[in-house]
């Protein structure tokens, strides 16, 4: 498991194209995300995590990169191999590279 911070995941973002696996909920969503991220709160994680390919590299996202930090860890337990954590979440993206973005 690797952990980004927003400036580093704005360049790493230039070249690659992960998954960007948002662990909110519904409401934080609405708010503001990224705008091709998969929305799947943690909370329903453990019921779909079938759904999601090993192999393929995800960046975990939150709001204050706590849960997020707990979820790449979960995945990494269980045979992730190219998880990503966004250190400081949505919020410090929102704050350091995309002024425009709602912060809640």
């Amino acid at each position: 498991m690797r952990d980004f911070s927003a400036i580093e995941l704005d360049e790493y973002l230039e070249d690659n194209q992960p998954l960007l696996l948002d662990v909110r909920e519904q409401w934080e969503w609405n708010k503001c995300h990224f705008e091709d991220s998969t929305l799947l709160p943690m909370g329903q994680i453990m019921a779909n995590i079938d759904t999601l390919d090993k192999s393929q590299e995800m960046v975990i996202i939150c709001h204050h990169g706590i849960r997020s930090m707990q979820v790449a860890r979960y995945f990494d337990s269980v045979g992730f191999k190219n998880i990503i954590n966004l250190r400081g979440g949505i919020d410090a993206w929102g704050k350091q590279v995309d002024s425009s973005m709602t912060l809640y």
